[in-house]
């Protein structure tokens, strides 16, 4: 190689290579800003919230809970209460075929449900229509067989008064009395409590489709018990540590009561 070229100085050379390095580096430190994403547009009426931060809820969405009187009659304050899977439901329907656990307040204290309360006793109404009138042909046509099959109507009518009538006077009831003597109560969960309560009834009606008289009582004995005994427990260990125990033999006898009811108005 030519001496003329190797004698050239190299120093500004080598000095050149930091100062790159360097520069890349002050780059790769450079942070970006955090980005701030707006709503657009901004809503500037009377009371209006402006620019709003994604990400950062706003008390406009939020759903606010309806206080007083006005809750009563606000549909979106009843939304929590149906807001229940469908394993959850199934469990507490399972519970209330346990009579005796005595736990079932402690089940549903974090979401007491109203869906119990009117799909079981909406099921149980056209459950004890129907099978009250397919009960009382077959009751008819084994001790006479030219007896011709004819729906009565007013089975539909007799049991939606009584069925829903009982699910919502009666817990209010036990709601209002139990709050006049100082215990705490709570509606929402007497409720839920007396809906599942109704569930045993639905697969002993299409027991007491069997036309003998005497197996028909064994079975809503059977049922009336099972369902009295669900709210007599659970009724005990709610208001626990209160002499209250004639409150439980009420509630115990009203679910007999209930399914004396049934087999006489709608299996005779």
């Amino acid at each position: 190689m030519d001496e003329s070229y190797t004698s050239l100085p190299t120093s500004h050379l080598l000095g050149s290579v930091p100062a790159v390095i360097k520069e890349e580096k002050s780059a790769s430190n450079y942070e970006v800003p955090e980005a701030n994403m707006q709503i657009f547009p901004p809503n500037n009426g009377g009371g209006g919230r402006g620019y709003q931060t994604l990400g950062s809820p706003t008390e406009g969405f939020e759903q606010q809970p309806a206080n007083g009187w006005k809750g009563v009659f606000n549909i979106s304050s009843y939304t929590q209460y149906f807001d229940v899977d469908t394993d959850v439901v199934v469990n507490r329907l399972m519970s209330s075929l346990y009579p005796i656990g005595g736990d079932f307040f402690n089940k549903i204290d974090a979401n007491p449900d109203l869906y119990g309360l009117i799909w079981i006793s909406t099921t149980l109404v056209f459950v004890l229509a129907s099978f009250g009138n397919c009960a009382t042909y077959l009751m008819d046509k084994h001790s006479d067989s030219t007896t011709s099959w004819s729906f009565n109507v007013s089975y539909v009518n007799l049991a939606a008064g009584s069925v829903y009538g009982y699910a919502i006077v009666v817990p209010l009831a036990f709601y209002f009395l139990l709050r006049y003597l100082g215990s705490n109560a709570s509606l929402v969960r007497f409720w839920c409590l007396w809906g599942y309560s109704f569930f045993v009834f639905v697969p002993a009606s299409f027991l007491l489709l069997i036309p003998i008289e005497f197996l028909r009582w064994i079975i809503i004995i059977l049922a009336g018990s099972a369902s009295a005994c669900f709210v007599a427990f659970n009724l005990k260990s709610y208001i626990e540590g209160s002499d209250l125990s004639l409150m439980v033999v009420a509630a115990f006898l009203l679910q007999m009561a209930l399914a004396i009811f049934i087999k006489v108005w709608f299996f005779p």
